[in-house]
């Protein structure tokens, strides 16, 4: 008998996440709420969706994989994985990365944030302080006043602006256009943060522990900052004069 569908779907992008990605989706279906799983794959040179198939056997009506035709980034990644939620009728649909960065268990907090009054729940990592372990000093303060930039640029209400720990209700995100969202990399969180505030989601953050990746190589760059930067002046530009 197969079990029942979960309301809820955890989409991780992954490129090159040999190292984590059967730890990573056995620490979510073990979970005791239940999530599926949408993995979004970008032709991982290193096996990623293979390991990710083997996976779909063991747990075959929790996971799911879309494997892409090449590195697109991070930005349509998610953009695909909502899409395919949506289809499949999710109600809760969920953003973290594959690399242990973001705790599973926490998986449950933002549900319940959204499963009682709000719209949007974020992983946040500075709502209650700095709450980053293993990160160099130098990108702790990038991120940290990052997130200060955007406060300022945008008059958004959001301490971690730059997460990528995530929930969404299903309704902001059939309101939200997706074929308009612009950002690929780093900027493509600030714009769906900024989306849902001038749509007037309610927005709550939730404290967490980000914890740097052991495995792995991260893949975060210069040319990512540098669109998150000038991005959000352009955010806020469109949003004055539409």
């Amino acid at each position: 008998m197969e079990p029942l569908k979960s309301n809820s779907v955890v989409i991780i992008p992954t490129y090159n996440e040999i190292e984590n990605i059967k730890n990573i989706i056995e620490a979510v279906i073990s979970l005791p709420k239940q999530f599926d799983i949408l993995i979004v794959d970008d032709a991982s040179p290193d096996g990623t969706a293979n390991a990710v198939r083997e996976m779909q056997a063991k747990y075959e009506n929790r996971i799911s994989l879309i494997s892409r035709e090449g590195k697109l980034g991070l930005g349509t990644a998610y953009i695909t994985g909502f899409k395919w939620a949506l289809k499949q009728g999710y109600d809760f649909i969920f953003e973290m990365d594959a690399d242990f960065s973001h705790n599973p268990n926490d998986l449950i907090k933002l549900y319940e944030a959204c499963s009682n009054d709000a719209d949007v729940a974020i992983g946040s990592r500075y709502i209650s302080g700095v709450n980053v372990v293993n990160w160099p000093m130098g990108r702790v303060i990038m991120s940290y006043f990052a997130s200060k930039y955007v406060r300022f640029i945008t008059g958004m209400k959001v301490a971690d602006a730059t997460a990528g720990f995530m929930c969404y209700r299903r309704e902001v995100l059939e309101t939200i256009n997706l074929d308009k969202i612009q950002f690929k990399g780093y900027a493509f969180q600030i714009e769906m943060k900024f989306k849902s505030y001038k749509l007037g989601f309610k927005i709550k953050e939730v404290p967490i522990i980000f914890i740097n990746r052991t495995l792995g190589t991260s893949k975060m760059s210069g040319g990512i900052f540098s669109e998150a930067f000038f991005g959000v002046i352009k955010l806020k530009l469109n949003s004055i004069f539409k």
